[in-house]
């Protein structure tokens, strides 16, 4: 790497004042790739190692060793010959010793040298197997320490898990405890405030339902005062109708009679002649005369009382020529006396009515009243 004087003078940075030299003292510059290098340098040293360590103990076991034996060739040696017998004397045979030649002693010693060296390396060989049984019995109960060892730490391990879940269970199961009395406590307050909003509802509905009955008691008596005010209005009224009626009516038949209003038995069966002659013009009247006069009297009908039944009320009618209401009666009750009185009004309010085809309006008719007509 090229220092500070050795690069090229027009890369150099520009020189600065004594000053600001002082204040900033000069800095080598950092070599660049330093941890690189020394974390490769690291990384060569640790496997360098490993194979060291691998090449060392690569093969622990000792080489099973070989027997061989050498032997060297005797020559072929005749034995002598023992000397002719005695022809006289008998002696006894002396055993002629074996005469054994340097070489064949050689090789004896040879051969004993070489089982000597075959023994000490038998012995050798016995005690390194020896060594490596003692060594692999050293290995084995070394083993069975860290083996027992292990399950010790493992047992150690578990009872401690064991311990730490049991801690844990019973922890839980106390929080399950505490959340189910908490949620009984809430359950209960719940079932009180339920029962208590149950109590003010069900006191509420009863004070509400005694209002609405002493409403519905003054509303009845109060309809029953306006009825009775009504009924004897309409009393009067109908009264009052019947008396102008009659007296409208005997001006009629005076008129019919052709004689004055005022006379005497005579001038009566006048009135009768006239009647039953009005009666037979105008007795028939045609089929849609009593839809015409359903039309003109139900708007007249005042009536508010219950109508879902539908009563049907049938009204004999008695009318002058020109369509005037001279009586009005039920002729046939709907059962309810109410909607009866209100269409006996609905009629007589309606007076005249209209005429028939023939211009006149017959003498009588039967008309039935509905609400839902």
């Amino acid at each position: 790497m090229a220092t500070l004087s050795s690069q090229h003078p027009s890369s150099r940075p520009p020189r600065q004042p004594r000053a600001a030299r002082a204040a900033y003292p000069y800095e080598p510059v950092k070599e660049r790739g330093t941890l690189r290098s020394f974390l490769l340098a690291l990384f060569m040293h640790v496997l360098l190692g490993i194979v060291l360590y691998f090449g060392v103990h690569w093969q622990s076991s000792t080489p099973v060793g070989g027997e061989a034996e050498l032997w060297d060739e005797i020559p072929d040696v005749a034995p002598t010959p023992p000397p002719p017998p005695q022809p006289t004397v008998q002696p006894q045979p002396v055993p002629t010793p074996q005469v054994r030649s340097k070489a064949e002693e050689d090789a004896d010693i040879a051969l004993e040298q070489q089982k000597r060296k075959l023994a000490q390396e038998q012995a050798a060989k016995d005690e390194a197997a020896r060594q490596d049984r003692l060594r692999q019995e050293q290995q084995r109960k070394e083993q069975d320490r860290k083996e027992q060892q292990r399950q010790d730490e493992l047992k150690q391990q578990q009872e401690a898990q064991r311990k730490e879940d049991a801690r844990k269970k019973a922890q839980q199961e106390q929080q399950d405890a505490q959340r189910r009395k908490e949620a009984d406590e809430k359950a209960d307050a719940k079932a009180k405030a339920d029962a208590k909003a149950r109590a003010d509802a069900n006191a509420k509905a009863k004070a509400d339902a005694d209002a609405k009955a002493k409403t519905d008691a003054d509303a009845k008596a109060k309809a029953a005062d306006e009825a009775k005010a009504k009924a004897k209005a309409a009393a009067d009224a109908k009264a009052k109708s019947d008396a102008q009626r009659n007296a409208e009516l005997a001006r009629l038949k005076a008129l019919a009679s052709g004689g004055p209003a005022v006379s005497g038995g005579s001038s009566g069966g006048g009135v009768g002649n006239a009647t039953g002659s009005g009666a037979g013009a105008g007795g028939n009247a045609s089929p849609g005369y009593s839809d015409r006069v359903r039309r003109k009297v139900l708007p007249n009908v005042n009536y508010g009382g219950d109508t879902s039944s539908n009563p049907n009320a049938v009204v004999a009618v008695q009318l002058a020529p020109d369509g005037t209401v001279l009586s009005a009666r039920v002729s046939r009750s709907s059962g309810n006396a109410g909607w009866d009185e209100a269409v006996v009004r609905a009629v007589e309010a309606s007076s005249p009515l209209p005429r028939d085809e023939n211009g006149k309006a017959p003498s009588s008719i039967s008309i039935s009243f509905r609400p839902r007509n």
